[in-house]
C-alpha cells in the first residue's frame, strides 16, 4: 500500500525551519494538511520511530480509509520528531536528529542461547573447589613491556614461546655441554615445552586409567 507523507509549510511557529522550508508545486486546496488532530492523542515511541493510533476504525475500512490513517500517523510521527528532538548541522555530517532513547522493549529476533553444559573437568572442578588457573593470576593475556603490548601467555605468539624465534640466542656453557649430538641450545627451548606438553599428558592418561578402575569400569 503507498502512503504518502506531506510536510508542507503551514503558518504555525512552534513547527521547525525543517517543515516550514518546504515547497510544493500542487495547490494548497489538493493537500493534505500537516496539522493532525485526533478525538484519542497519538502515542510515540521516537526511539523505535513508533507512532501508535488507538483510534477505532470501522468493521470493515475501505483502502483510501487505511491510506489516509496511515498517513496522518506517519504524518504525526514526523511531526513530533521535528519539534521535539535536537537536530545539528556541520560541514563534515550534514544535518543530524538526535532521538531519545526506546521506551517500548521488543521482543528478541532469535531465542536464547542454551545455558553452556559443563565438561566433565569442570563438574570435577568444582566439586573439588578448583579455582581455573588462568582466571586466578589474571587471564590468559599478559602485558609485554618490550612490545607495548597485550599477548597471549600460551598458544600461537604465547609468552611462553618468547626466544625461539630470536636470530641471536645466549650460550649457556653448561646448558649446550648436556645437549646431545647433534642438537644445538637454539632450539633447546621449544624442545623443553615440548617435553613438558607430553609429560603432562602421560600424566593425563594415567590419572584417566586410575579413574577407570576407581570406578570399577577399567578393563583387566
Amino acid at each position: 500500500m503507498d502512503m504518502e507523507v506531506d510536510t508542507l509549510p503551514v503558518p504555525k511557529a512552534d513547527l521547525p525551519a525543517a517543515i516550514t522550508a518546504l515547497e510544493s508545486s500542487t495547490s494548497k486546496s489538493e493537500r493534505p494538511s500537516i496539522e493532525i488532530s485526533k478525538p484519542i492523542p497519538y502515542t510515540f515511541d521516537l526511539g523505535n520511530l513508533l507512532c501508535s493510533d488507538s483510534n477505532p476504525l470501522p468493521p470493515s475500512p475501505s483502502e483510501p480509509l487505511i491510506a489516509s490513517t496511515a498517513r496522518d500517523t506517519a504524518q504525526a510521527l514526523i511531526n513530533q520528531l521535528l519539534t521535539t528532538c535536537p537536530i545539528t548541522s556541520s560541514p563534515s555530517t550534514g544535518l543530524l536528529m538526535k532521538i531519545p532513547p526506546c521506551t517500548t522493549p521488543l521482543p528478541r529476533e532469535k531465542p536464547l542461547p542454551a545455558p553452556k553444559v559443563e565438561t566433565t573437568w569442570e563438574k570435577f572442578a568444582k566439586k573439588k573447589g578448583i579455582k581455573d588457573k588462568g582466571k586466578r593470576e589474571g587471564g590468559k593475556m599478559v602485558y609485554d613491556e618490550a612490545k607495548g603490548e597485550w599477548v597471549p601467555k600460551w598458544g600461537y605468539k604465547g609468552r611462553n614461546k618468547e626466544g625461539e624465534g630470536e636470530w641471536i640466542v645466549e650460550v649457556d656453557e653448561k646448558a649446550e655441554k648436556g645437549l646431545e649430538n647433534g642438537k644445538e641450545i637454539r632450539g633447546e627451548g621449544r624442545r623443553a615445552r615440548v617435553e613438558k606438553v607430553r609429560r603432562n599428558e602421560r600424566r593425563q592418561r594415567a590419572n584417566e586409567r586410575r579413574g577407570r578402575k576407581g570406578d570399577g569400569t577399567g578393563g583387566g
